[in-house]
C-alpha cells in the first residue's frame, strides 16, 4: 500500500462520484484518516469519516496515473 496523495470530499455528490471511479479500480484503495483506514470504494465506509478534513488516498499499484487523472476534482493540491 502506498500513500499517492490528500484529497477532500466536500460534498454528496463528490463522494458517489469518487465512489463510482474506485470501484472501477481492479486494485485495492483505501482513504487513511488519523486511525482510521476504510475502502474508497465503500460509500458507507467514506461517509464514516470526518470528511471536513483531509483524507490520504493509498493504493496497491504503482499506476496511479491515470487514477489521479480521474479523481483530479478532489485532489489537494499543495503549490
Amino acid at each position: 500500500m502506498k500513500k499517492v496523495c490528500q484529497i477532500q470530499l466536500k460534498t454528496v455528490n463528490e463522494v458517489k462520484h469518487f465512489v463510482d471511479i474506485m470501484t472501477q479500480c481492479p486494485y485495492d484503495v483505501d482513504l487513511l484518516s488519523g486511525r482510521y483506514v476504510i475502502d474508497a470504494k465503500s460509500l458507507m465506509g467514506i461517509f464514516s469519516l470526518d470528511l471536513t478534513k483531509p483524507i490520504d488516498l493509498a493504493v496497491s499499484t504503482d499506476d496511479v496515473d491515470d487514477l489521479l487523472k480521474k479523481i483530479d476534482f478532489c485532489i489537494i493540491k499543495n503549490d
